[in-house]
């Protein structure tokens, strides 16, 4: 028997080394395999999980069915918006401004379109639903007012409960925003360009498969057991979808640390 820097090692009778045990004791080897994980990672987890558990209770209690739950969907999207605004202006400061107006404009206009879709899918707001009012802001601040009325149709038509879920989802974003974002310092890896981007991603994937899922559901006469299957849909692929973005966020300051 013998010892090398790498633990206890056995030797032939000829000095050959045969097998050698890994030094369980050794600082360095403890470090490597043993990451460390944020202390806070897991309350994002689960703010985003009850947060996405407030149209089951809608369901079941509140009598919602499926137009309640893709309209909550839907103002999700404008929560992200507004986060991803303060994360530009957290990444990018005043060098982000002209980005973040176009954001707006852009962004706004997209949502507006969407929406305009998704509340003739559901017929949320009835009867009294105008898809087209005539713009009178100038150029494509059009596409703005076309957003800002749509938001206006939703809140006149909603129930006091809805507007419950809408404060869930609220203050789910806003947990990932300070926890992860501010006090997991995201942000120093972040560019302005990336977070821009980021919600298009999101809104692409996801209501591919909701507004799928919803057509599926409306096309049934809403039965309990696919729209529980719709909220667990989406609750999946939001959970994916967040875990993807912050192993990225935790990959590039991992290689920070690593070239430092």
């Amino acid at each position: 028997m013998g010892t090398d820097h790498r633990g206890t090692c056995q030797h032939a009778p000829g000095g050959q080394r045969t097998a050698c045990l890994p030094a369980t004791g050794t600082p360095a080897l403890r470090k490597s395999h043993l990451p460390a994980l944020p202390a806070t990672w897991s309350l994002p987890q689960l703010a985003l999980l009850l947060a996405n558990l407030v149209p089951v209770f809608g369901v079941l209690y509140l009598d919602w069915d499926v137009s309640s739950i893709i309209v909550l969907y839907w103002a999700e999207n404008l929560i992200i918006g507004g986060f991803t605004l303060l994360k530009m202006l957290v990444a990018g400061k005043v060098g982000a401004l002209f980005l973040m107006l176009f954001f707006c404009i852009h962004y706004g206009g997209f949502c507006a379109i969407h929406g305009i879709f998704v509340l003739e899918l559901t017929r949320f707001a009835g009867d009294q639903f105008t898809p087209a009012a005539a713009a009178s802001w100038p150029g494509p601040l059009a596409l703005l007012q076309m957003f800002v009325g749509l938001v206006h149709q939703v809140l006149a038509a909603a129930p006091e409960a809805f507007l419950w879920g809408v404060l869930a989802l609220l203050l789910s974003h806003g947990i990932s925003f300070l926890l992860l974002f501010i006090g997991q310092q995201e942000y120093r890896h972040a560019t302005v360009q990336e977070l821009m981007k980021a919600p298009y991603q999101r809104i692409v994937v996801m209501h591919i498969a909701v507004i799928a899922g919803g057509f599926l559901v409306v096309r049934l006469g809403s039965p309990l057991g696919l729209l529980f299957a719709l909220v667990a849909l989406k609750t999946g692929m939001d959970i994916m979808l967040h875990n993807r973005s912050h192993r990225r966020a935790g990959v590039a300051d991992g290689a920070a640390a690593g070239n430092g």
